[in-house]
């Protein structure tokens, strides 16, 4: 069972919020909060195994909420669930220690999934996102290009762009976890990718990330 609090200051957004993770059979709500403070004490005290926070919040906004959490409680996995798309934000969360970023516009279709690739270890970050982190993210040469991938390789590369966790890949595939590791491993030697940025940002330049 993954344990979830919830903190954004919005009724309506928290309701709905609430709603996709109560109605998921391996989640359960056990917190939530309207502001920055009552949300870091809620994460402090809890200690879910991820904690769902809003980036603009009154009391501690949620740059500043993920930085202190991350510090006090670094075993609890941050997912920030917003409106903002500018880059500058997803770059200040990842470094101070949040796991995933999510817009808003995508919670209904993506949250639960959020929730599992960074309960998993993964980072997640929304593919609208990711996008735009292309030109920041500049990365290491590339030292091959998609068509020396095995056919495995490619499929787990790219579903590793999108944020899909190791778990997940394994059983879309009917592979185990440990082949998954060793096509992504593989993967990434061939193409120069160091980070999980550089596969987004691999992803994101091959047409990866739209799963339409």
């Amino acid at each position: 069972m993954i344990r979830i609090t919830v903190a954004d200051d919005h009724p309506v957004v928290l309701a709905g919020i609430k709603a996709l993770i109560q109605a998921d059979p391996e989640m359960a709500l056990v917190g939530e909060a309207s502001d920055g403070k009552a949300a870091l004490d809620l994460i402090t005290s809890v200690q879910p195994d991820v904690a769902v926070i809003d980036l603009s919040m009154p009391g501690m906004n949620g740059v500043d909420l993920g930085q202190r959490a991350a510090e006090v409680c670094p075993a609890v996995k941050i997912l920030v669930l917003t409106v903002h798309e500018d880059r500058a934000y997803v770059q200040k969360l990842l470094r101070v220690g949040a796991r995933g970023y999510l817009l808003k516009r995508s919670a209904a279709s993506e949250l639960v999934r959020a929730i599992r690739v960074v309960y998993g270890g993964d980072l997640y970050v929304d593919p609208a996102v990711a996008g735009s982190l292309l030109q920041h993210f500049a990365g290491g040469p590339v030292l091959a290009e998609a068509e020396d991938l095995s056919p495995r390789e490619e499929a787990v590369l790219k579903l590793a762009a999108q944020g899909f966790s190791n778990k997940e890949v394994a059983a879309a595939l009917d592979l185990s976890i440990k082949s998954i590791e060793t096509y992504k491993a593989r993967a990434t030697a061939k193409l120069g990718l160091r980070t999980r940025a550089d596969i987004v940002r691999y992803g994101a330049t091959h047409g990866w990330l739209d799963r339409n």
